[in-house]
């Protein structure tokens, strides 16, 4: 057996080879991309893999292929879980004859997410075994379990790593790379896969049907496990419950759980051995909450009554202190931590040479008093230039958008959305718009890539996600095919002519589409694409800071006077907005 150093995702995206994969599909969001970023660059693929437009439509194709008796793998953030809820509702009535495993990843503490949502919630609410690993090689286990055990009840299985699981890194004990041999082949049957009324209550009925198994066989399999050593219990889930293993004193009983639905007959045995329960878990209260339904008089700590936080990322220390609070730890044995004093901030940013920049600063000469809706991408970070009002979901800015030009609101409403996001689920927006006779502009911020989440391909690059090339789709021609009769596709680092099509779009009624079209600067750059450096003329520089506002980070104020560093991209905006002229290319005074 082979034992690597690897980060989380590279040892999810192992298993998947060990398993064997046969068929992947995703659309990017952090924590979950390196999965598929680690299987489609592997040479010697017998897999089907692609980047899907959204989850919804990856997680289709996913079923699709598990109904074939393919296994299947869908990758996705826990945000991402909404988007594709709707067929992930029904095909747990449907099933799967392969084995169908949903990775939702999920990011308590919100690092790079617009909201904490808990994975597991759906796994309930949609009555499919869920798998909550709570370390790296507990994560690489459980993916070639959730295989055979979506196969063995012929319904999919939610994954769901968290962010410190697929972001850490650890030793992972690897077995076999086996290659991919099967191939698909759809058994018809409608009753089982055509959802009408009918049909539906008879497989509602065989889903319930199924639940006292899963829940025997999830014990079966070691994932939920326990040992007793007193009358005051831990239970704890996920990365919660290798804390809690860490920390842990003699004579306090202990129950992890790891795999769900849980067994109420084992879990109710376990806690009547017990006089108090303290449960820790990270985001909602799914195992409190099922402890509480089988407790009688056992007393039981949790969020509930303020022992564990609803929100956040639990750490250490964190766990320490609630062991502590509840009269499980004597101490914390990690000292409390004081942040250093007076360092500088270093908020996000956008990169020095980014379109979403210059498109701002265009945005926001000509729309000087108007309402900002945004999107989910880099371009969130429009906040710092206070050119984004809005941000909710993927998509929604052309809602929001649509919604505040038809609310009375008298000012302006232009919007920002990127490529990637725009074909996520943009284009319905859109449509809506043009039929409801909104009256707004729409700026297609256009960079020919995935970049937030790592710059993955998507439909507009050119290339599929093992690199082949692919004919790249016009946003011109699908914003035209929506009825809009103003599309105008600009180059961003041309400021004045940007201003202008902005101008034009201000002046005109109805549904207005500009499209900032400009290569990524970090694919650019990675490409060999060298556009020279800009420099300051100390001597014509008046010190104004007009530059510096702009904001970018290859811009510095030194001695009152301005000066570019080492990050200039050779965009060339900073000259074009320099009211003295202070600003030339390297080479040219």
């Amino acid at each position: 057996m082979d034992r690597q150093y690897l980060l989380g995702n590279e040892a999810i995206a192992h298993a998947c080879l060990e398993a064997p994969v046969d068929f992947v599909s995703g659309y990017p969001g952090t924590p979950s991309s390196e999965v598929i970023d680690v299987l489609r660059s592997r040479p010697d693929r017998g897999y089907y893999i692609e980047w899907s437009v959204n989850e919804k439509v990856a997680l289709e194709n996913a079923l699709a292929a598990a109904w074939c008796g393919l296994r299947a793998l869908c990758t996705m953030k826990h945000v991402g879980l909404n988007v594709a809820a709707d067929p992930l509702m029904t095909s747990a009535y449907t099933g799967v004859t392969g084995g169908l495993v949903i990775m939702s990843a999920d990011d308590p503490f919100a690092h790079s997410s617009q909201n904490e949502q808990d994975s597991r919630c759906y796994a309930h609410f949609a009555r499919v075994p869920c798998l909550d690993p709570s370390t790296i090689q507990e994560a690489h286990d459980m993916l070639i379990d959730a295989f055979a055990l979506s196969e063995e009840f012929g319904l999919p299985v939610i994954f769901r790593p968290t962010t410190r699981i697929c972001h850490s890194k650890g030793d992972v004990s690897l077995g076999e790379i086996v290659a991919s041999a099967r191939k698909g082949e759809f058994k018809k049957d409608p009753r089982q896969y055509v959802i009408i009324p009918a049909h539906t209550r008879i497989l509602h009925k065989k889903l319930n049907e199924k639940q006292p198994a899963i829940r025997k066989r999830l014990v079966e399999l070691g994932y939920n496990t326990c040992f007793v050593k007193g009358r005051t219990a831990v239970i704890a889930g996920g990365i919660a419950a290798t804390y809690v293993q860490e920390l842990i004193p003699d004579g306090i009983s202990f129950m992890k759980i790891g795999a769900y639905p849980i067994d109420e007959a084992w879990l109710s045995d376990f806690v009547h051995k017990h006089d108090a329960v303290l449960v820790i878990e990270e985001l909602a209260p799914e195992i409190e909450e099922q402890v509480l339904q089988v407790t009688g008089m056992v007393k039981v700590l949790g969020k509930k009554n303020g022992y564990v936080p609803y929100e956040g990322e639990l750490s250490l220390p964190a766990v320490a202190q609630i062991m502590v609070n509840a009269g499980v730890l004597a101490r914390n044995p990690y000292p409390a931590v004081s942040p250093v004093q007076n360092l500088p901030l270093r908020p996000p940013i956008l990169c020095a040479g980014c379109l979403h920049r210059a498109a701002f600063y265009a945005i926001k000469r000509v729309f000087k008093d108007a309402i900002y809706p945004s999107d989910i991408g880099c371009y969130t970070l429009g906040l710092q230039l206070g050119v984004v009002d809005t941000t909710i979901c993927m998509g929604a800015s052309i809602t929001v958008a649509s919604g505040f030009a038809h609310s009375g609101e008298p000012r302006d409403i232009i919007c920002t959305i990127g490529d990637s996001t725009f074909l996520h689920t943009g284009i319905q927006g859109l449509m809506n718009a043009v039929y409801n006779g909104a009256d707004m502009t729409v700026v297609i911020l256009d960079n020919r890539i995935t970049a937030m989440t790592g710059h993955q391909p998507n439909p507009n690059t050119g290339v599929t996600a093992c690199g082949t090339e692919s004919p790249p789709v016009s946003l011109d021609a699908v914003c035209r095919a929506c009825g809009v009769t103003f599309v105008e596709t600009v180059d961003p680092y041309d400021i004045t002519g940007m201003m202008n099509v902005l101008k034009a779009a201000q002046a005109r009624r109805g549904v207005k589409v500009i499209i900032a079209k400009q290569q990524c600067v970090i694919t650019a750059r990675r490409a060999g694409v060298k556009r020279g450096r800009y420099t300051v003329d100390a001597d014509t520089c008046t010190g104004c800071g007009t530059c510096v506002r702009f904001g970018c980070p290859a811009i510095e104020f030194v001695d009152e006077k301005a000066r570019i560093n080492d990050l200039c991209s050779g965009c060339a905006v900073c000259a074009q907005i320099c009211p003295a002229g202070a600003i030339v290319r390297e080479g040219k005074r």
